[in-house]
């Protein structure tokens, strides 16, 4: 009997090429991090299950019977033991995503390994006809070198896992394409950055230090002769205006080439600076060299863009711009979806944009992932920031950190362009007073609710708003309208929330900051006389009394710290200087203090009654001892799932409300006229540039419930606003009666 894995037509892919395909791409892909045979043992054992004659009845009839193919594999890596035991995760997960551990205890349909182990399942016992089960020799990983040997256990079963998924679905679509994927790889690393260097040519002869042209110049040139290192973690410490964008690049590139590496890749922490950084990149590299990876960018809509969409999937570009969530929330999931880009970020440069900018909340489980990387993947870190937190106490190891800018406390000098007044407390109408004399000034806030009532009391030409109470498209639409009066000279007075802060290109002459940490403070700085143009401006610290901040912890304890070393300066202000709080030691002091205060919440912890964090779901002591002498041993009891549903960057107790306007209108009537789930799927992706998130908890959204303002979607998974409740200076008011227009 022949065994089939797929057919198309008349066409037919037997399960043995299906199965020596997969095994072949998935050892390629885990060739990259020195593990060939554990990719291709994973991938050459998958389908067993697909071996029973159930399977290949349903496949000859196209029946919509269900038969599971994926427990048949896991059983045979459990029942051999050793190391092929870990592989029982990988493909019993292979579709449904990384399994838990789970209990002796659980039964059969149970979906835990365990009780996976116990399923009955139809005979699939032919394979051994056609299939010889690949040798399995190396451990997973040295422990003795690992600074958290559970930890790497983990890591190391989900990178696996990405190598198989990836591997087993582009095995199946170059069949079902014959070999017409349209999937394309982009240039060489080798001709971007000669592309780069023809970029920046005329600017390398700049010997002039006195200047901000020639200063960047002397940045991109030490991130070049910097990127010959060997790979590790590195850091670029760059005040705003010093061409760290460009500077980042050349070093990544340079060291990609360098030590054989296949990609780099951009970890950014908003929407706004990735597609401001990516079209740089674009502009340097070409547009089919970079791929943006976020919600806000649309390759459906055209059948040329058809490439990027696929390289969306699994990261397959030379260059990959992505945001912290993106990122963060891929590296602990379990699906598939989520985890089949895993591998392509083994054997990359890895540039943390705006570094300051790491979930607090997940700090240790971050930089426990980027340490894996650099160890046992290939990987080079870059922390890339004005504001460089001071996270290397947080390493599990002591590991060197170079950093990439030559004379850092020198260029800070250099760049200064501001200085900071405390105003200490003020009321709104002494703020409004300021704001109102003011040519071209930002005013930033910590809360939306703030940004809407200033906005309220002084709006007329020239004055904006911005805040996430508007959708994406608007926002950016906003954007456009600032920066064309400030580059006219025109009148322009912005109110927002911190989403302006970091990488945001705007250019004021006032900037008036509502108390913050020190990161926020310097951010917003930057964007006062960015461009150095006149002579020194003011930057306003301000405070209010009365402000609640409710459950804004990061906030919170950011003010507090800030206002210790308000207080320090104050109190040795001779012997520090007007710029002491746009210094290095200043930052440093601030983040020693603010991490100290929130060390235990950097774990993630989970449940505070039995003190459990992310790391302890990912901890099996007894299978690292197994590695360790080579034993059959115990299978790793992790907890897949329950760490990939629980780490989440973004509260996931938020709900979209998809505002109607402009080509917006027609998807909503689109997506209310579709039965088709994956088209559904489509349409809200395509939605959330028109979407605004709101906390399921806030009274706001029961006012507008009570006001027949929401249409409620899919299970209240998502909501439509209704006309009349959406203000086009403000977006979704806080105040529910200012939005009825």
């Amino acid at each position: 009997m022949e065994y089939w894995a797929h057919i198309d037509g008349e066409r037919v892919q037997t399960l043995k090429e299906h199965l020596f395909g997969a095994a072949k791409l998935a050892g390629d892909f885990a060739d990259r991090f020195g593990k060939r045979e554990w990719g291709y043992s994973c991938g050459m054992l998958h389908d067993l299950g697909k071996y029973s004659e159930a399977f290949q009845e349903k496949i000859r009839t196209d029946s919509n019977r269900r038969v599971d193919h994926a427990t048949a594999g896991a059983k045979v890596c459990l029942e051999k033991r050793g190391f092929y035991s870990f592989l029982s995760y990988c493909i019993a997960g292979h579709h449904a995503g990384l399994p838990d551990y789970g209990t002796s205890s659980d039964g059969e349909s149970s979906p835990t390994l365990m009780g996976r182990s116990k399923k009955r399942i139809e005979d699939y016992s032919e394979y051994r006809k056609e299939i010889e089960i690949p040798e399995l020799k190396t451990p997973p990983f040295d422990p003795s070198k690992s600074p958290d040997p559970n930890f790497s256990l983990s890591f190391f079963i989900r990178m696996i896992y990405s190598c198989l998924v990836d591997a087993d679905f582009l095995d199946t679509e170059n069949f079902m394409k014959e070999g017409h994927t349209e999937r394309e790889a982009g240039e060489s690393l080798e001709v971007l950055l000669k592309k780069l260097e023809a970029y920046i040519s005329g600017w390398l002869g700049n010997q002039d230090r006195k200047t901000v042209n020639g200063r960047r110049t002397e940045i991109l040139k030490h991130c070049l002769e910097c990127g010959e290192r060997k790979p590790g973690i590195f850091q670029l410490t760059v005040p705003t205006g010093g061409g760290k964008t460009v500077a980042s690049l050349a070093f990544a590139l340079r060291h990609a080439v360098k030590n054989s590496m296949d990609r780099v890749i951009y970890v950014i922490p908003y929407i706004s600076i990735i597609e401001q950084n990516a079209e740089v990149f674009q502009k340097i590299l070409g547009d089919e060299n970079v791929l943006e990876n976020h919600y806000n960018v649309d390759y459906e809509s055209s059948e040329e863009l058809k490439p990027m969409q696929l390289a969306s999937e699994n990261w397959e570009k030379p260059v990959v711009v992505t945001t912290n969530v993106q990122f963060f929330e891929s590296l602990f999931g379990n699906k598939s979806s989520k985890c089949r880009k895993l591998h392509n970020i083994a054997n990359s440069v890895i540039i943390f944009d705006e570094a300051q900018m790491l979930p607090t909340d997940y700090l240790k489980p971050c930089i426990a992932a980027m340490e894996e990387l650099a160890a046992h993947f290939k990987a080079s870190i870059v922390l890339c920031t004005a504001t460089q937190p001071a996270v290397a106490p947080l390493f599990q190891t002591k590991v060197e950190v170079t950093e990439l800018c030559p004379r850092v406390e020198e260029q800070f000098r250099f760049f200064e362009r501001v200085t900071f007044q405390n105003l200490g407390t003020v009321s709104e109408e002494e703020l409004i007073d300021r704001l109102g004399q003011e040519h071209q000034a930002l005013c930033i806030v910590n809360t939306k609710k703030r940004a809407q009532r200033l906005y309220q009391e002084i709006k007329g030409e020239g004055v904006f708003h911005l805040s996430t109470a508007m959708y994406p498209k608007h926002r950016r639409r906003v954007l456009e309208k600032i920066r064309d009066r400030l580059k006219n000279g025109e009148t322009c007075i912005l109110i927002s929330t911190s989403l302006v802060e970091a990488g945001v290109d705007l250019d004021f002459e006032a900037v008036y900051r509502q108390l913050a940490g020190v990161d926020s403070m310097i951010q917003a700085a930057g964007r006062c006389n960015r461009h150095g143009k006149t002579e020194i401006k003011n930057v306003y610290i301000i405070n209010y009394i009365e402000e609640r901040l409710g459950s804004l912890e990061d906030i919170k304890r950011g003010q507090e710290c800030m206002e210790d070393l308000l207080l320090y300066y104050k109190d040795n202000y001779e012997n520090l200087g007007d710029d002491y709080l746009l210094s290095k030691e200043a930052i440093d002091k601030y983040y020693k203090k603010y991490f100290h205060r929130r060390c235990e919440e950097m774990r993630y912890i989970i449940n505070d009654h039995i003190n459990t964090d992310l790391f302890s779901l990912l901890a099996d002591n007894k299978s690292v001892r197994a590695i360790r002498k080579r034993k059959k041993g115990t299978l790793t009891a992790q907890s897949y799932k329950l760490a990939g549903d629980k780490f989440e960057v973004i509260d996931s107790n938020t709900v979209g409300v998809i505002v109607p306007y402009g080509d917006g209108k027609e998807k909503i009537e689109k997506l209310m006229n579709t039965q088709n789930m994956s088209d559904i799927k489509e349409l809200l992706k395509e939605l959330q540039r028109y979407t605004v998130n709101l906390y399921r908890t806030d009274r706001y959204i029961n006012e507008l419930k009570s006001r027949n303002a929401l249409i409620s979607c899919f299970d209240n998974s998502v909501y439509i606003l209704s006309p009349g409740f959406y203000n086009e200076d403000t977006g979704l008011s806080s105040e529910l009666e200012n939005c009825i227009f």
